[in-house]
């Protein structure tokens, strides 16, 4: 196993790895800087598009161009020319954001909600977007929303409120979209980290990004802790698997320091793990 530093965008805020099969692109956001970086680990050249807000989340849609959450709300984006078109708009004196998403099978983008970090509520919740647009609220007690993921066989939903550093089984009812039977799945106090962005490997096991932890955790479907790895960074944000055969691990970090000229220091810099001797999968896109 051997972990990189790519020479890709540094951000302040790096999140929401998404690999694109079709491109070869990573796609991964800067929340804090309001950008969309779209990163070729081929040629090491990369594109980027401003947001004019703080984004959360992208994921990809069947049709083209993403899906992505601002503070404004939720939104399309074309990728080419970076034009944003509100889906479901949130009212300026919200105390709410939408934050980290992705899609299932069937096409529906499940996305949380949170509060404020430094003034943390349980009025966050779960909500599922259909390709019809319709907006659905499936859960709520949720402080700071993140990881959103399935099984193999999406019969499970892991969500996490990072707040309680916990993670959360939901059964996921892949008919209808519909969540039941919430229960902890694991806490990671004892490991020294907020629960952050997370993805299923073929096998069923878990990854999550450790945020304050300076790890990445690797779960059995039990959720037994199989591995543990240690990051050169204290805030690793989020993971994807990527490359031709999706045994690459992409990982987001954030740099809370400002250090973005420091070579030193390598917070908010994007890091590839390789040799895991795992496979992850594709991502599915928005049906909308």
């Amino acid at each position: 196993m051997r972990i990189t530093k790519l020479d890709a965008p540094r951000c302040k805020g790096g999140e929401n790895p998404m690999w694109d099969e079709a491109t070869g692109l990573l796609h991964y956001i800067d929340n804090v800087g309001r950008k969309v970086h779209m990163f070729d680990p081929q040629s090491g050249q990369a594109r980027t598009l401003d947001m004019p807000s703080v984004i959360t989340t992208l994921v990809l849609r069947a049709g083209g161009g993403a899906v992505v959450t601002l503070r404004t709300g939720i939104h399309f984006l074309d990728l080419d020319s970076g034009e944003l078109t509100v889906i479901a708009p949130l009212p300026d004196d919200s105390r709410n954001v939408y934050n980290d998403g992705k899609v299932d099978s069937r096409g529906r983008f499940l996305i949380g909600s949170s509060t404020r970090m430094d003034d943390p509520r349980p009025d966050g919740g779960l909500f599922r977007l259909d390709p019809d647009l319709s907006l659905s609220r499936l859960d709520d007690d949720i402080h700071f929303s993140n990881g959103p993921c399935w099984s193999p066989d999406e019969r499970v939903f892991f969500f996490s409120d990072s707040w309680r550093r916990t993670i959360y089984a939901y059964d996921y009812e892949i008919a209808t979209g519909d969540v039941s039977n919430r229960r902890p799945f694991v806490n990671t106090e004892a490991l020294g980290g907020l629960p952050d962005g997370a993805t299923v490997d073929c096998e069923g096991r878990l990854w999550v990004a450790l945020y304050e932890g300076s790890a990445i955790a690797a779960f059995r479907p039990d959720g037994t802790l199989e591995r543990r790895i240690h990051m050169p960074v204290r805030h690793p944000s989020s993971l994807a698997f990527g490359g031709p055969d999706f045994d690459r691990l992409f990982v987001t970090t954030i740099n809370h320091g400002g250090h973005e000229d420091d070579p030193e220091d390598p917070a908010g810099c994007l890091f590839v793990i390789d040799g895991l001797g795992v496979r992850g999968r594709a991502e599915h896109r928005f049906g909308g």
